[in-house]
């Protein structure tokens, strides 16, 4: 090999973009390429986008909710809040795919949205004598059993999975039970329909809501069963 292949060739092994190589130059050890955990790339972390304002505004409505149910009796205002809540549930998520707004902040604010009106809705109603307590400790006992699920996702260093669409069914099936049955609480022939179809509605969401949890609790599983080492993960669709 001549002067001039050889010079050639060192000057194209010192332009190449080796991870390795510069490492040892600074006389580390050689470092792997940088790999983004699965999903993390669709994540970022941006806080004011419209799909978590949305969220926010849903969140703040809680307490609102409350007062008019358990305060006012005020089951009309009431119910025209929760279709208004249902609304913006469905809107974040398309403003989120649509405009490419997804955050890590909204995968948690919107299914914590979701949960805190399904619990206000339930303890409203169950103080009000509308739905047995005995339906609140089924659906509480469900987010117990995701909660230590969760706990168990982050002590392998996995992030919170993304709803599943039987959840966001689950959610829509209760929240349209819930208006039903505080519809169905007033008298007369329209009453009894819109109590009985709150009971349908409740009911399918009830046994929606478990099925969810149960594919949750099996991609958590198959997770932590596969990497126990754990990076931020996401269920397949």
């Amino acid at each position: 090999m001549d002067a001039g292949s050889g010079a050639s060739s060192a000057s194209s092994a010192s332009s190449a973009p080796d991870a390795g190589g510069a490492a040892q130059q600074t006389g580390g050890p050689p470092r792997p390429p940088a790999v983004a955990p699965p999903g993390e790339a669709a994540l970022p972390d941006r806080l004011w986008t419209v799909p978590n304002v949305l969220s926010l505004a849903r969140l703040a409505g809680v307490p609102v909710f409350l007062w008019l149910v358990l305060g006012l009796h005020a089951n009309g205002w009431a119910v025209a809040l929760l279709a208004v809540s249902a609304a913006t549930d469905w809107l974040d998520g398309k403003i989120a795919r649509a405009f490419h707004q997804e955050s890590r902040l909204g995968q948690v604010l919107d299914p914590a949205a979701d949960r805190l009106y399904i619990a206000a809705t339930l303890i409203a109603l169950a103080i009000r004598n509308i739905i047995p307590w005995w339906l609140v400790g089924l659906l509480v006992l469900r987010e117990l059993v995701l909660g230590v699920a969760l706990l168990w996702l982050r002590a392998h260093g996995y992030q919170p999975l993304q709803v599943s669409f039987v959840g966001k069914a689950a959610t829509l099936c209760l929240l349209y039970a819930f208006p039903l049955l505080l519809l169905g609480a007033y008298a007369g022939p329209a009453a009894t329909v819109a109590r009985v179809a709150g009971w349908a509605f409740g009911i399918w969401g009830t046994a929606l809501y478990w099925w969810a949890a149960g594919l949750y609790l099996a991609q958590a599983w198959q997770l932590t069963a596969r990497s126990p080492g754990g990076q931020a993960g996401r269920p397949s669709s």
